[in-house]
């Protein structure tokens, strides 16, 4: 396919028009990052999404790589001289890798197989008589004896015939049409079965001790479990198809005249072709393609549970405690202020084995008077509970003193953060104990800024994230990550290197060199002195200014998305309606330009901007410095503690989603225990996909539905009534 045809297609398939794909190409060509083409460049792609835009990109990039692919073949196949003008005809206009790879099969240099030994010993005339099928006379062995040579070891009639046969089960097991319709049947009609191999004791798997379920329709966290328990050696795992339907498939193909006194060896051929050669390697394409949609659906679940986690609302203007449970090596404390400032931390005991209560919650109240303490943020791990009832005890105690909640944060990944070099940068006087409690109060200050220095696998809100694809679920969550952090912009005089590096345009390299010059310089007073720092040039500034804040600068326009490229035409539109002071004009703009009764299209062309962006800079000026994360639901602040044994059925409570799945959402209502609610409890009516209904973050009313206070299990209900 030519390029011109490339982008027609992809326009075709996600249904686009053609100038917004050969635009969109022509940015990421050009090194354009997704986020500044979403942002900048609306009126280049008709207002693409970051979505449709990485769309494009993953499927040009196939259809580039699949073309690049086609020429090796090509090249590959004319060299061996069996290059014919129809198979090269066939080998252009297939669009999946699979149909190259498929015509291409014969051609593929093999390793010494039965075949090559067969021709080795001259025994392809024979198989070719036997395919053609145009003997009707005398017998086979009138025909093989004449094979039959000791200069050539083939000693008897028989050893020819069955050299034949090896020959036409390997042309046969090679034929592309063969392969097509194998693989569309396997997949229409056979089944995914497992069995017990071994165990020892109960396993997470016992489910799967004698499954089966249709290839077609088994759903991708099956697989996955499966597949697990496969690797873990407990399972065994096949794929069961009606054999002779599918051998009657290849003689359909394959046999034209029942005639042929060879008819019998033909058909003894395409059996072992089949049971031998076809099977065994359709099997492992059909498990390798529902391995891999089902790591595409666990990623693609995991990327938007990490995108609504990453963007929780920040908790302003409070200072924080944070405190990681634990009971032999005692609950860590760190009290930080209302910029993220660590102030004071410390070890308290207030479980077995050294169980001192009293003086814990006399540490604790000393810190929460002595810094003014307005929340106490709980990770949610071993002793949580217990400390989490502690709380709840002295904020009662204090409650005519001062007014103190507490809220249970999300630990995971804390750990990983506390050994990290980036906690050792920052904290480099601390032990790495005491760097997680930290990590958990930064988390309710502002979870963006604290979740990015974490690996994103270890932020728990995936499902088998450690069984798919390392490569693909890295690249898919940094590019959340990215997503995030440039929706939501970043503070340039308080950002950290690890929040930085995802900005659009900017590397691990130029964040740190951000970082060292504001040290060595001070704040940043406008967007232009960015230029400044060592390794961004015109580009890199190009690709980062827009997404980068800088609160109280030179420059009010610094605190707002519009691009310093619009700054002109942005300036242009405010002296036009006579307003001066950015800060507070900015909400009677669009109130005076309706006045006006201005065509909008004459003002465009006076501005020198198109509609998206004016659209862009009016929202902007209305309100600088909007973060849209501080729209997303509040988490819950508590002042007393629900045990699990408080529950009731029927029991109707407010929680907070802390994972969605294939099967449901896990909700943390309180209690030591999430919660689950069932894809069938979520909505009366049937719900497809949980991601439809909820997401991570969402506070949401739940009924108590059932209680296994033995296993720790709790059923809740979105059905109300």
């Amino acid at each position: 396919m030519t390029e011109v045809e490339i982008i027609r297609l992809v326009a075709d398939e996600l249904k686009l028009k053609a100038f917004q794909v050969q635009n969109t190409i022509e940015l990421l060509d050009s090194g354009n990052t997704v986020p500044f083409i979403a942002r900048y460049r609306k009126e280049v792609t008709g207002s693409l999404d970051e979505n449709q835009i990485r769309a494009i990109e993953e499927r040009i990039h196939y259809l580039r790589a699949l073309e690049a692919r086609k020429e090796t073949i090509l090249a590959s196949i004319e060299e061996q001289g069996k290059l014919t003008p129809e198979l090269k005809d066939k080998i252009l206009k297939a669009t999946k890798l699979q149909e190259v790879e498929d015509l291409y099969l014969p051609y593929k240099p093999k390793k010494r197989t039965r075949a090559t030994v067969a021709k080795e010993k001259g025994l392809e005339p024979l198989a070719e008589m036997i395919l053609k099928q145009d003997i009707t006379e005398g017998s086979p062995e009138e025909y093989a004896v004449k094979f039959v040579s000791d200069e050539k070891q083939v000693s008897t009639v028989e050893e020819a015939l069955q050299g034949a046969m090896d020959i036409l089960a390997e042309i046969i097991s090679d034929d592309a049409d063969v392969r097509k319709v194998i693989r569309e049947t396997t997949f229409k009609t056979g089944l995914l079965q497992s069995e017990e191999k071994r165990s020892e004791g109960r396993t997470p798997y016992e489910m799967y001790y004698e499954y089966s379920e249709p290839i077609h329709s088994i759903p991708p966290h099956r697989v996955l479990a499966i597949n697990r328990g496969e690797n873990e050696g407990v399972l065994k795992v096949s794929v069961e198809v009606e054999t002779p339907k599918m051998i009657a498939l290849i003689e359909d193909l394959y046999v034209r005249n029942e005639k042929s006194i060879f008819i019998d060896y033909l058909r003894k051929a395409i059996n072992d072709s089949y049971q031998r050669l076809i099977f065994p390697s359709i099997q492992r394409e059909v498990r390798a393609a529902l391995t891999e949609k089902a790591d595409e659906h666990a990623i693609g679940v995991f990327a938007k549970n990490l995108k609504n986690l990453l963007l929780q609302p920040p908790v302003r203007g409070k200072i924080i405690m944070g405190i990681d449970p634990g009971f032999r090596t005692g609950s860590k404390v760190a009290v930080i202020d209302e910029t993220g400032k660590y102030l004071e931390g410390t070890t308290i005991y207030p479980h077995p084995p050294q169980n001192r209560y009293l003086e814990a919650k006399s540490i604790v109240r000393d810190l929460v008077n002595r810094y003014g303490v307005d929340v106490i943020a709980i990770g949610n791990g071993t002793a949580s509970r217990e400390t989490e009832m502690m709380v709840a005890e002295l904020i009662h105690e204090m409650k005519d003193e001062r007014k103190v909640e507490y809220v249970i944060v999300n630990e995971a990944g804390a750990s990983v953060y506390s050994a990290s070099k980036v906690a050792q940068q920052e904290f480099p006087d601390l032990d790495a104990s005491m760097r997680g409690n930290i990590s958990i109060a930064r988390r309710l200050l502002d979870p963006l800024a604290e979740l990015v220095k974490i690996d994103p696998k270890s932020i728990g809100v995936g499902l088998y994230q450690h069984d798919v694809n390392q490569k693909r679920l890295a690249e898919a969550l940094h590019q959340v990550v990215e997503s995030a952090v440039n929706m939501v912009g970043v503070n340039l005089n308080t950002a950290s290197a690890s929040l930085l590096k995802y900005v659009s345009g900017l590397t691990s390299r130029t964040a740190n060199n951000i970082v060292k010059y504001r040290d060595e310089h001070g704040a940043f007073r406008n967007r232009e002195e960015l230029k400044s720092v060592d390794g961004i040039g015109e580009i890199a500034f190009q690709q980062s200014a827009g997404f980068l804040r800088i609160p109280d600068g030179d420059n009010p326009l610094d605190n707002t998305s519009i691009h310093p490229e619009s700054y002109e035409a942005t300036q242009k539109l405010l002296r036009k309606f006579g307003i001066e002071d950015v800060r507070s004009g900015g909400k009677v703009l669009r109130k005076k330009i309706k006045e006006a009764d201005v065509a909008l299209q004459d003002l465009l062309e006076e501005l020198g901007i198109g509609e998206p962006t004016f659209n862009d800079i009016l929202d902007n000026l209305e309100k600088p410095g909007l973060d849209p994360r501080d729209e997303m639901p509040k988490p819950i602040f508590k002042s007393d503690v629900l045990k699990m044994e408080d529950l009731r059925e029927g029991m109707v409570l407010k929680g907070t989603v802390r994972n969605v799945v294939d099967f449901g959402a896990f909700v943390d209502i309180g209690v030591k225990q999430d919660g689950l609610v069932h894809v069938s409890r979520m909505a009366k009516k049937y719900v497809k996909n949980p991601l439809e209904v909820v997401a991570v973050g969402d506070v949401i009313d739940v009924k108590v539905v059932s209680i296994d206070l033995e296993r720790g299990r709790i059923g809740l209900s979105m059905v109300l009534d």
